[in-house]
């Protein structure tokens, strides 16, 4: 790797750890990078979701005044991510990359239509509820169980995008502030590709040095996207997911 690629792939590194911290995706920006630096798909993939752990990490921690209150619902959550990362993970060496490649423009559809449509969803499952007499369930119950469950199994598969799934089933299915629920899904996110990354150590062939250019690039910037998504009004950082997924969603298309 010449001198500019290595700066180039710390630099995708720094936005993928920033994007991922606010909405997620940032695997569309290394990945690809990595792909035109003449690294085999699969290799790229693993070295990606290792570099990207302790941007999670970075990012959940610059959230970490939003997960007050919320230990249940992380040992609940993490447990599920944790297992949907490493099915995701055994799938990746397990399936062809084209059995995903239809369905997930079409999940990261549906998920921006969640996220546009939520608040007035979740106005309308409330007005039934108190007319029904029931209260919701504090942790969204099985439907979201499943949800997150499916959500990490891509996610340890490949991962662009699983932020935007996450913040969509989240955001319908918790009664919750979105900042919060962000600092949830910055937490599974780093789960997630932990499980995978020990998995890939045993398995797989990495790029070290690309792993340690997206490793520092990525904690940089989820440091920096901490900054800047906790600054962000609820209707703001919902117009930043619809972006980055409809961009998602062009880039998977083209690809």
């Amino acid at each position: 790797m010449t001198i500019w690629e290595a700066v180039a792939v710390l630099a995708a590194g720094l936005g993928a750890g920033t994007i991922n911290t606010i909405v997620g995706s940032g695997t569309l920006i290394t990945f690809p990078v990595l792909l035109a630096f003449g690294l085999p798909p699969v290799t790229a993939n693993v070295s990606n979701t290792l570099g990207l752990v302790p941007g999670s990490l970075s990012g959940a921690f610059g959230y970490r005044r939003e997960l007050t209150g919320q230990r249940r619902r992380l040992l609940r959550f993490g447990a599920i991510a944790l297992l949907g990362g490493l099915g995701g993970a055994i799938l990746l060496l397990a399936l062809p990359s084209t059995a995903f490649d239809a369905i997930v423009p079409v999940l990261i559809a549906v998920a921006l239509v969640l996220v546009v449509v939520q608040p007035r969803l979740a106005k309308k499952l409330r007005a039934r509820r108190e007319r029904n007499g029931t209260a919701p369930h504090p942790d969204g119950g099985i439907a979201l169980l499943l949800g997150l469950l499916l959500a990490s199994t891509y996610g340890g598969y490949f991962g662009a995008a699983q932020g935007v799934l996450y913040l969509s089933l989240m955001g319908l299915l918790l009664h919750e502030d979105l900042q919060r629920i962000n600092a949830l899904k910055n937490i599974l996110a780093a789960i997630v590709n932990g499980v995978a990354a020990v998995f890939f150590l045993f398995v797989a062939t990495f790029d070290w040095t690309a792993v340690l250019l997206i490793a520092v690039g990525s904690t940089l910037g989820g440091q920096l996207g901490a900054k800047v998504g906790r600054r962000l009004p609820p209707t703001a950082l919902r117009a930043v997911i619809v972006v980055v997924g409809l961009l998602a969603i062009v880039q998977l298309l083209l690809k």
